[in-house]
């Protein structure tokens, strides 16, 4: 897996990598300091599977320096790590087309949690986000108008089916720890608190 790591400030740009190195050892890291930086490394290698940004990178307004990434990397999944965490930010990140907005105020925990999630297929959004409205618009990982992602409404299907965490996780190739996130992940979208109400709800909306 290779990841861009865009991030003004070093201490937390390194911590940022030994995070993720501690979630995927084999992952190439590259990293840049600005917006000019991050356009040129996505111009010149076309396999970067994720990028990590902080939106307020200092050579660009956020909204320009997004939306510029995000026409230059077809194939690159953007997570924006970012000091905002009002709603009409979120909403206007994730219009653009991001896989996750995880806010810099969280603990290392949800952060290595949310990261883990997302670099195995997830997303992740702030419950302030979903009550703000957000959207992402990153079509791969959208799995119908529920907002789950393709990862997300699989383990709500084999939760209805009623499977415990250690069935989903052998029938997806997967840890439990990893069923337990997409299970968190997808209670936050649909707004319940837990798995009977997510079955309820998706089946009230028609999601299964």
């Amino acid at each position: 897996m290779k990841i861009l790591i865009a991030e003004d400030h070093a201490l937390f740009r390194e911590a940022l990598k030994a995070l993720i190195l501690s979630l995927e050892p084999t992952s190439k890291i590259l990293e840049t300091s600005t917006y000019q930086e991050t356009y040129k490394i996505a111009q010149q290698i076309a396999d970067i599977d994720y990028i990590v940004l902080d939106l307020d990178l200092p050579d660009a307004v956020w909204e320009e320096g997004l939306n510029e990434i995000m026409s230059i990397t077809h194939q690159s999944k953007v997570i924006v790590i970012s000091t905002s965490e009002d709603a009409p930010t979120m909403r206007k990140a994730g219009e653009c087309g991001i896989v996750g907005y995880i806010p810099k105020s969280v603990d290392t925990k949800i952060l290595s949690g949310a990261l883990h999630l997302i670099l195995a297929g997830g997303s992740y959004i702030p419950i302030e986000a979903i009550r703000g409205g957000f959207v992402t618009s990153h079509s791969p990982n959208k799995a119908n108008s529920s907002g789950l992602t393709k990862r997300q409404n699989e383990v709500l299907h084999l939760v209805a089916e009623g499977k415990s965490n250690k069935q989903i996780a052998y029938e997806m190739g997967v840890s439990e720890a990893t069923v337990k996130l997409h299970i968190n992940a997808l209670l936050r979208t649909l707004g319940v608190t837990n798995r009977t109400q997510a079955v309820i709800t998706a089946q009230r909306h028609g999601y299964i």
